[in-house]
């Protein structure tokens, strides 16, 4: 068949824990370059459009619309759509949202899901695994794609494989899914070599996904439904209607769907694939030197063994430690025992009831027309950096508490003041003092960087009243 004709539905979500202090709630770790230059996101959408896939699909929840927005740009892949999650509802309402937006121009299509924050690196294999797929699911099979394990894992789900199908080669019935194993539960897996790792990634076509899931689940399938129908369109967003969306019950597809149904299939493949679902599982997809090590940024190593080190900015040096993990940002810093990394949630589960914002922001913080970074906070005043993206702006606002300096670095920022304009070029500065209406343009064809400084007696994101916004805010 024509593969542009299959539709990519990829799966945006994350709670960021698994990969703090690097991942975050608000910037969770596919939209990071974990493992080469792009971001997992931006490696899942090339990896789609250089198997000659239609146009992606993407559900994200509405925090992370214009970070996904922009890295979609960024990695030069076109979206179908983009569908915001008004709340989290785990993978079964957000397929059937999708599913419904699917076959409402085509009930046939080919959907094929695929998590945002997965690695594969054998992309070939990949392929050829979904050209196996393809026939079977055409044929009304819900294909999944299990992977062949290579050691005894605990922290995966497993898919018993059955027997062959008599619709194309190399696809079989699944006998039954499995939630993660213990130890020894997991090596008579190893061992059998019938059991595959969940991969979470689906191929079925949209109207026997809905005709089935309706079956098991029919609440579920009438809340995606009136939700895709209640959407609201925002700027190239459309989001699903909150009230309807809410009433869908928070259950995995693995569950309300594919472990219940008689048209499961799976197609073993082993194609270099991990859920890059904590530090260790990362250091294990990694090229590492003589000792094990993998080490990025302002990095010293002594005496040291099958560690991941990793610094965002100041020099970090590891001495007479093994098996270690390493990670400094701006703002924090996690050593741990690469053993010990199911403790993190712990770690940040502490941070969020002490309202920590480490818990879950980065101090790089993205907005629609770029992001601002903080610098240095002190008593009733802090230092930030903004970056305008070309072509972009931020609203006509004003602040009660505080007044505003900014310093041009590079570029060129046109100001609008008490409704009178300024060009500030680089190495100005302008005062914007308490109160007064003002508003920030980036109208050349580079990124505008300055320095802001804020001065009064509260300094807080919520001082902000928008008198006018390009991006639907208020």
């Amino acid at each position: 068949m024509d593969k542009s004709q299959i539709l990519p539905l990829i799966l945006s979500g994350g709670s960021g824990t698994r990969l703090w202090p690097l991942s975050r709630e608000l910037y969770p770790k596919q939209f990071l370059p974990l493992i080469g230059d792009l971001s997992l996101l931006q490696q899942t959408l090339r990896r789609c459009d250089q198997a000659g896939l239609g146009r992606a699909m993407i559900i994200a929840s509405h925090e992370h619309r214009f970070v996904v927005a922009e890295q979609a740009r960024n990695a030069g892949v076109g979206l179908e759509a983009l569908y915001l999650e008004p709340v989290a509802r785990n993978t079964a309402p957000a397929i059937a949202a999708a599913a419904v937006a699917a076959a409402s121009a085509r009930p046939d299509r080919l959907m094929l899901v695929l998590p945002a924050d997965h690695s594969i690196v054998d992309e070939a294999a990949w392929r050829a695994a979904l050209d196996l797929a393809i026939p079977a699911a055409l044929d009304g099979a819900f294909v999944t794609f299990g992977i062949e394990a290579t050691r005894a894992e605990t922290g995966y789900g497993y898919i018993r494989q059955g027997d062959a199908l008599p619709v194309g080669a190399g696809v079989f019935q699944v006998a039954q899914f499995v939630e993660k194993p213990d130890r020894a539960t997991a090596e008579e897996y190893l061992a059998g070599g019938r059991h595959l790792w969940n991969s979470g990634m689906f191929l079925f076509r949209a109207d026997r996904l809905l005709e089935d899931l309706g079956g098991f689940e029919p609440a579920l399938v009438d809340a995606a439904r009136a939700a895709v129908e209640r959407r609201a369109g925002d700027l190239d967003f459309q989001r699903l209607d909150a009230e309807a969306f809410a009433q869908a019950p928070s259950i995995s597809i693995d569950d309300a769907l594919f472990a219940r149904t008689r048209r499961a299939a799976v197609v073993p493949c082993s194609i270099g694939w991990s859920d890059v679902g904590s530090w260790k599982s990362l250091l294990e997809v990694l090229p590492v030197d003589d000792k094990g090590n993998f080490q990025l940024g302002d990095v010293v190593l002594e005496d040291t063994k099958g560690s991941y080190v990793r610094t965002d900015g100041i020099l970090t040096t590891v001495l007479g430690m093994d098996n270690v993990i390493v990670v400094t940002t701006p703002d924090a810093v996690l050593v741990a025992n690469k053993d010990r990394m199911d403790g993190l949630k712990g770690i940040v589960a502490t941070l969020k009831k002490a309202n920590r914002r480490e818990a879950s922001a980065r101090p790089r913080v993205y907005r629609p027309w770029g992001y601002y970074q903080t610098l240095h906070e002190g008593e009733r005043f802090q230092v930030k950096r903004l970056t305008v993206n070309p072509g972009h702006k931020l609203s006509l606002q004003k602040h009660f508490h505080r007044a505003e300096h900014w310093v041009v670095v590079n570029g060129t920022a046109t100001v609008t003041r008490d409704g009178e304009t300024h060009i500030v070029r680089e190495n100005e500065s302008i005062h914007l003092p308490l109160g007064s209406a003002h508003r920030l343009e980036n109208a050349g064809k580079i990124p505008l960087n300055l320095i802001e400084v804020q001065s009064g007696a509260y300094l807080g994101e919520d001082d902000i009243v928008r008198l006018e916004d390009s991006y639907g805010r208020t």
